[in-house]
């Protein structure tokens, strides 16, 4: 694993959250709107445009939070908006992590490559903890 992070999850106030983080931590803050996201994503609507989509709160190499509005369709409750979000070191670490954690859970996203990693895939385990594994894409260039 290269590094274990807190997934934030908002009620479309994910922006003034992690400005707020940022001014706490003293750190910089990433932000990208679902209308800058790359391709014909379906969650991209009129009522997401404005939302974001992924914020990461950095200091140097360390990521210290990482946060998101909630799309339509979904659920958000107070208290139970985070997730544990696992950045995996190869295929076979992704694979074996999501296979484990989602023994007796539930995939809410099977693992599948998308514009931002080689393999993403979101589950919520057994005992109720949301999980997100990520294989970022090797750097371009």
């Amino acid at each position: 694993m290269n590094e274990v992070v807190t997934f934030l999850n908002f009620d479309g106030n994910c922006r003034e959250a992690m400005e707020f983080y940022k001014k706490c931590f003293a750190a910089e803050l990433f932000l990208l709107p679902y209308s800058e996201a790359p391709g014909d994503l379906p969650w991209v609507t009129e009522e997401t445009k404005g939302k974001i989509m992924h914020s990461s709160l950095t200091k140097g190499s360390l990521t210290i939070l990482m946060g998101a509005d909630t799309i339509s369709g979904r659920l958000f409750q107070p208290g139970n908006n985070f997730s544990v979000a696992i950045h995996c070191e190869g295929l076979q670490e992704t694979d074996a992590l999501f296979t484990a954690l989602g023994e007796n859970g539930e995939i809410t996203m099977p693992l599948q490559e998308t514009f931002w990693a080689t393999r993403f895939g979101m589950l919520t385990d057994r005992f109720g903890i949301r999980w997100m594994l990520n294989l970022g894409k090797p750097p371009q260039g």
